[in-house]
């Protein structure tokens, strides 16, 4: 899941998580930066740039200690520093944070708009498309400064909103409960776009990694429930599956900044009992029932355990007659479709990709909501 930058808590200044790894071990030798030796120039310059902060294996951390780790963030800073560059977030006219309610409380979220808001006596202006962004992190750390630039893409390259959506994690909060809050996000937004400046009509989920799982759930429990479909699914590297014997996880056992272990890690801090690996919100290729939903975008990236999760989703999803798009990025790994395009070009493809598909599919009629009928699911 898209697991690495990782601070204790959204107030955590920005480099401090850098400083308290580099300074936790001065002397201690530096692993590989790019194990599989398969990455372009400039994701290697990347992992290179993550390398040298000295983040910790997750794998072998507390969750606590685990959300203080640099991460793919902080390496695409240190690179644009590296290079003399300016490593300010992208600018958009509006970016301003709130809470919303959720299942255990409120929850933090992050409103981005590619507009400036209307000054008083201005004429009333077509309500804008609106994405709900999941971010990623395992359902264990990360949070809406995580994946700050991932967001403020969308916002820029789709034209539309962006309401990020913070929720709780694991341990602290075992499934399904960043489950339950991102769909009470979602039904939230639906309730709340006149006010935010959306269309109701034109409503998207996305998420990355831990978030793409996130994002498909939300439809899933939107057709359930007969709710307003999502116009559109956008599932970045999502976690899809619970298989990890698949060959993207033995060909990726020891990439970064993902590897097997700590998707492993990550499943036992969420799950509640070993039984949850079944479970379809979880197991989503294995067991879900996939009718009925609306267009999914995939993005996959090569040097990836969960790669293969994509492409089974995307597959089984096409059997089950959903529209899919999808593109396999090359050279490349997990958590790259946030960085900055000026030190990875693949990420600015992977970002105008989405956003391109994410625009016709707002030009579109809302998609109508249909109810399958219950099936048993694979086994």
């Amino acid at each position: 899941m898209t697991m690495i930058s990782r601070r204790a808590s959204l107030m955590l200044p920005l480099g401090m998580a850098g400083l308290v790894a580099a300074c936790a071990t001065p002397s201690a030798p530096l692993p590989p930066a790019d194990p599989t030796g398969r990455a372009d120039p400039q994701m290697r310059a990347l992992l290179e740039s993550l390398q040298a902060l000295r983040p910790q294996p997750i794998e072998t951390l507390s969750p606590a200690e685990a959300r203080l780790q640099p991460g793919m963030t902080e390496a695409v800073r240190h690179r644009l520093r590296a290079l003399g560059r300016s490593d300010a977030p992208r600018t958009l006219p509006v970016v301003r944070d709130l809470e919303i309610p959720g299942r255990g409380g409120p929850m933090p979220a992050r409103l981005y708009s590619p507009v400036e808001p209307l000054r008083s006596g201005q004429a009333p202006r077509a309500p804008l498309p609106m994405i709900v962004y999941f971010h990623g992190g395992g359902f264990v750390i990360a949070n809406l400064d995580t994946y700050d630039a991932s967001a403020r893409a969308l916002a820029a390259e789709s034209e539309a909103i962006v309401l990020s959506v913070h929720y709780r994690q694991a341990p602290e909060n075992k499934f399904p409960a960043a489950h339950e809050d991102a769909y009470a996000a979602y039904i939230w937004a639906l309730g709340n776009a006149a006010s935010l400046g959306a269309d109701l009509s034109r409503v998207a989920v996305v998420g990355e990694s831990a978030g793409g799982n996130l994002a498909i759930n939300v439809a899933m429990a939107a057709r359930e429930a007969r709710a307003p479909l999502p116009v559109a699914m956008g599932l970045i590297y999502p976690v899809a599956g619970t298989d990890m014997t698949t060959p993207s996880y033995v060909a990726n056992t020891n990439a970064k900044p993902l590897n097997a272990a700590m998707m492993k890690w990550f499943f036992d801090h969420y799950s509640a009992s070993p039984a949850n690996a079944q479970d379809p919100r979880l197991n989503v290729y294995g067991r879900a029932e996939l009718r009925g939903l609306p267009k999914a975008i995939i993005v996959t990236a090569e040097i990836d355990p969960l790669h293969d999760d994509g492409t089974r989703l995307a597959s089984r999803l096409q059997e089950s007659g959903v529209t899919v798009v999808s593109r396999d990025f090359q050279g490349v790994t997990h958590e790259f479709f946030g960085a900055d395009p000026s030190v990875l070009a693949k990420a600015g493809d992977a970002q105008r990709f989405v956003a391109g598909e994410l625009r016709s599919a707002f030009a579109l009629p809302a998609p109508a909501v249909v109810v399958p009928a219950r099936r048993t699911p694979r086994g």
